[in-house]
């Protein structure tokens, strides 16, 4: 009896594999945070890229660009259950979509963010944040790993939106 090949692609068809990536986004946002809180005090400003990149400590007590950052410390509740309940609905859209390369890893790219920012909320109260983009008079409001994963998986819907439009066609 002739055995047939192994299918080279069944790694992305389990949902382990997104799971791993996000754990691995995890793991690098929580060490690149810990190591700014270490490295950095509160508002100092080190150049990294003269007059386009710096390392500064902030801390972000609302969501994207300090949304309900002055709404009185509810909103720290409020964002970790928002976090936590779009991660559990994440993870069951990778159980069921695992399959889907694209779509899966913006997916995991979105859940290693906010659970980091989780993380933060739960330890810290706040977003810890450390990166910043600028070229004068123009600037990014600080952010860090996990805002750039969450950028770059929420990226991935949506070119991978348009390519599903575009084959349907």
């Amino acid at each position: 009896m002739a055995r047939s090949r192994p299918d080279l692609r069944s790694k992305t068809r389990s949902p382990i594999v997104w799971f791993g990536l996000a754990i691995l986004i995890i793991v690098i946002d929580q060490v690149t945070k810990f190591s700014a809180l270490e490295l950095i005090r509160y508002g100092q400003r080190l150049p990294v890229i003269s007059g386009w990149f710096d390392l500064t400590l902030v801390y972000n007590t609302g969501a994207a660009f300090s949304f309900l950052a002055k709404a009185g410390g509810w909103q720290r509740w409020f964002f970790i259950g928002i976090g936590l309940l779009a991660s559990l609905f994440i993870i069951w859209m990778l159980v069921r979509h695992a399959a889907q390369t694209m779509f899966s890893l913006g997916l995991s790219l979105i859940l290693g963010g906010a659970l980091g920012n989780v993380i933060d909320r739960i330890v810290h109260g706040t977003a810890v944040d450390f990166l910043l983009v600028y070229r004068d008079p123009w600037y990014w409001p600080a952010f860090n790993v996990a805002d750039s994963a969450i950028t770059v998986g929420a990226t991935l819907l949506i070119l991978d939106e348009f390519r599903r439009v575009r084959r349907s066609r």
